[in-house]
């Protein structure tokens, strides 16, 4: 009896799960039609119901609207829940960037870490940045209070220029942690070719919103642009 009343709530939470999805792709396709009379360059990759009846959240890349169920209303902003004190806007906005994050696999960063890594933070850099090395003299600092920073190749002139080339040769060498500290003291790294993902974490870095370095990521998918003192960005990690 338990297995069959175990059976049948699954086929009906699955069967919820599955018109949800539809929901979700049609409202998707009826967003998008009605984006395109604005631009054609809009390109939806989620939509969410809002606690607001009628109003839903649309994910376009790393940005978020809302948009009216007939999609004839557009709001740009953000949404307040002064009740939970709670930022719905920032909140969905951090959980797109911790997605898009995630999609890094381990051998594509450069981590810099201790044995007592409590938790970690991404970093988009340049070694041609004066911030990011100075960042960067910071990091034993950071792995003695716990904090991994992991890092990606964010060259500002693009990745066809000399910096992108050097980072390239950082990311093909044998010991990318020793090249890398050489390349940001602007010491010359021997040149390598191999499959390096600077274009892959270049584009992430767009889609993130990255304008310049450093860009830090935290494991909540908080942004805090530029560069901050270790003892200020140790309180934004635990606050």
């Amino acid at each position: 009896m338990k297995f069959r009343f175990y059976f049948l709530f699954l086929i009906f939470i699955s069967a919820f799960v599955v018109a949800d999805e539809d929901l979700r792709n049609q409202l998707m396709l009826e967003f998008h039609e009605s984006l395109s009379r604005i631009s054609s360059d809009f390109e939806i990759t989620d939509v969410k119901k809002t606690p607001i009846d009628g109003l839903y959240q649309v994910m376009i890349g790393s940005d978020v609207i809302y948009m009216t169920r007939d999609g004839n209303y557009v709001l740009k902003g953000e949404i307040l829940d002064i009740g939970d004190r709670k930022n719905l806007t920032e909140d969905a906005l951090a959980e797109n960037r911790i997605n898009l994050l995630n999609t890094i696999t381990k051998d594509e960063y450069i981590e810099f870490a201790s044995n007592s890594t409590e938790s970690y933070i991404y970093v988009f850099t340049d070694v041609d940045c004066g911030y990011c090395r100075k960042l960067h003299r910071d990091v034993p600092e950071l792995n003695a209070k716990g904090i991994a920073v992991r890092y990606l190749a964010y060259p500002r002139a693009g990745i066809d220029s000399t910096v992108g080339e050097e980072m390239r040769n950082v990311w093909c060498a044998k010991d990318r942690q020793s090249a890398l500290t050489r390349a940001k003291n602007r010491k010359q790294v021997e040149s390598k070719i191999c499959d390096a993902p600077i274009a892959r974490q270049y584009a992430l870095g767009k889609e993130l919103g990255v304008t310049g370095t450093p860009a830090i990521f935290l494991e909540n998918g908080r942004k805090l642009p530029g560069y901050i003192p270790p003892d200020e960005l140790i309180q934004q990690i635990y606050n």
